[in-house]
């Protein structure tokens, strides 16, 4: 059965700006705690990534390559607003929780649809963002807990999405705003930061869960005296660093340690910030208790290419050589695939690396330490043209991979065989706007116009790095979220063509597809409610990819617009 429920005159005519439309009441609403999130329920999907460890891997396997093909849509709603749909269907004893853009939460009955509450946000007057998504909610207790764009985080009651508290994380008038979902860990609601690009200096900050209270803040980018500012050369580059904060961290409860990715260096051209720039481009190793530092590890030094590493590495362990390995593999925006490892105490050490698409910028990475030799050449500057490849927006922009333990594979979301250029100059900062010494008119992109893919998901045997097989678009950029299960299957959407497809996880053959209202960026997630498996996803293009959609049109001839407007969709297996 194929159910469409609309809440726009819910959600527009109805519902007053910041309030929350209760429709129906929760009952028996379970509380997330710790040992659920250290050990989710196959039938749940409790995080943006289903587990600490950011697999966005599910150990259901009712839908499999056997029946995958019987999969149909058995409910649908529109979220009512345009954008970027970027946040999975978080998924609690068959209460789903969906962010949208424009801060608002919504929850469903995860079997059926129905509408439950939704929490719309009123965004303070003349508030702006460069990316008005959501990239996810969290639960913990009886809460839900949203980074509101105005770099607020707000605590709503889960069962009537009330407002329960609200704690002020930055001055979104100086350029911060929100957009990752929260991590959190023993009771500490861990939160990072956007505005790389108006000169903003990152952090990630912690917050009790029950009041609200500030826990810590730790910066990314270091103040005079503090390890690591003498990789800032210049006086006072480090007050506007960049460093920015915009995806959550992944956790690791063996050694409690906490890797979270760090963005670019402000502004863009790193020769008007000389050094290192620590720890831009970088993953940190935290303590989630205290905030305290325990390690990082830094892609590239003084970052001139917008190549932010935001994503933290995936948490793997594998066997090698008959030894087993604590891994961190990141398939990095520079380019390049990393296997890192990570010892008891928090450290990062590197391990080895390759590239996984066409990249010009690295000579070689050193062996030893992963610290890439660049070539000056394709190294942009202020009054120097450059042309490097991966363009600005790299291998892999934002959207997560996918690791399988039964197949041992990695599954990528990734984009080859395009270029960017850029010539800087210096931009007087002015706080809370853009500042990145280049004017959004004036970035170039180019791509190979004989090429015949450019998006494209790779799957990596984690232990050999050997890829396996890749999945070929020649017609679209890749732009979504990968989910992978234990009924050998992979669910990805990403391309301009609107679909939602399911693969082979071992093989990489397509067995499945269906043609939603939208291009689809959000990751899907998969859960189960009386027994029945069902695969879900937000579809709503817009931001980047539409951005990236439009340059590409002038250069290859594909259509300009994809259709956008945001709709959940629910499958399962049809008897």
């Amino acid at each position: 059965m194929h159910r469409l429920l609309s809440t726009t005159a819910l959600a527009f005519g109805l519902l007053a700006a910041g309030s929350t439309l209760p429709a129906f009441a929760i009952d028996n609403y379970s509380p997330v705690t710790d040992a659920r999130l250290a050990n989710p329920e196959p039938q749940n999907w409790l995080m943006t990534r289903g587990r600490y460890q950011g697999w966005s891997y599910s150990d259901l396997d009712q839908i499999n390559t056997g029946n995958v093909k019987g999969l149909v849509p058995v409910w649908s709603i529109s979220t009512g607003v345009d954008s970027g749909h970027e946040a999975p269907p978080i998924v609690n004893n068959g209460i789903m929780f969906v962010a949208t853009p424009y801060s608002q939460v919504m929850a469903l009955n995860a079997a059926t649809g129905e509408l439950l509450w939704r929490y719309k946000r009123k965004l303070p007057e003349g508030f702006s963002a460069l990316h008005n998504t959501s990239r996810g909610i969290a639960l913990y207790g009886d809460k839900v807990y949203l980074p509101a764009l105005d770099a607020t985080l707000v605590a709503l009651d889960a069962k009537t999405g009330k407002v329960a508290w609200e704690s002020k994380v930055e001055d979104w008038k100086t350029g911060y705003y929100m957009t990752a979902a929260p991590l959190i860990v023993k009771g500490k609601v861990m939160v990072g930061v956007a505005g790389g690009e108006f000169g903003i200096r990152g952090f990630v900050a912690a917050f009790d869960a029950d009041s609200g209270k500030p826990a810590w803040k730790t910066f990314t980018v270091p103040e005079p005296g503090q390890p690591g500012s003498e990789t800032w050369q210049k006086a006072d580059t480090w007050k506007h660093g960049g460093g920015s904060t915009w995806q959550s961290g992944n956790y690791d409860p063996d050694s409690n340690t906490v890797y979270w990715g760090v963005g670019n260096g402000s502004p863009w051209f790193g020769d008007q910030r000389p050094g290192d720039n620590l720890y831009t481009a970088s993953t940190l190793a935290l303590d989630p208790e205290t905030g305290k530092m325990k390690n990082y590890f830094q892609y590239h030094q003084n970052d001139s290419w917008d190549w932010d590493e935001m994503n933290a590495p995936t948490i793997i362990d594998y066997q090698k050589d008959g030894q087993t390995v604590k891994g961190l593999v990141k398939p990095a925006r520079n380019g390049y695939l990393y296997w890192l490892q990570r010892g008891q105490d928090g450290t990062i050490s590197f391990d080895h690396a390759q590239p996984y698409v066409k990249q010009n910028v690295f000579k070689s990475v050193d062996p030893k330490t992963g610290r890439p030799d660049v070539d000056p050449d394709h190294k942009p500057g202020t009054g120097k043209e450059a042309t490097f490849c991966p363009s600005l927006w790299g291998g892999k922009d934002w959207p997560y991979e996918s690791y399988n333990p039964k197949t041992g594979m990695m599954y990528i979301p990734s984009n080859d065989n395009h270029c960017g250029h850029l010539n800087g100059r210096v931009q007087e900062y002015v706080a809370g706007q853009w500042w990145t010494g280049v004017d959004i008119p004036e970035i170039g992109f180019t791509v190979d116009k004989n090429a015949s893919s450019y998006g494209e998901i790779q799957a990596f045997d984690v232990a050999t790095g050997k890829k396996n097989w890749s999945a070929l678009y020649p017609k679209s950029m890749m732009w979504g979220s990968v989910l992978s299960t234990a009924g050998n299957l992979v669910f990805a959407g990403g391309t301009n063509d609107r679909e939602f497809r399911a693969y082979d996880a071992r093989t990489g053959d397509q067995l499945w597809q269906f043609k939603t209202n939208s291009g689809i960026i959000a990751p899907p997630s998969t859960f189960s409610v009386d027994g029945v498996q069902y695969v879900a996803v937000e579809s709503g293009w817009g931001i980047d990819a539409a951005g990236q959609q439009a340059l590409i049109s002038n250069l290859l001839g594909w259509p300009k617009d994809v259709p956008q407007g945001g709709v959940v969709w629910v499958f399962a297996v049809q008897k």
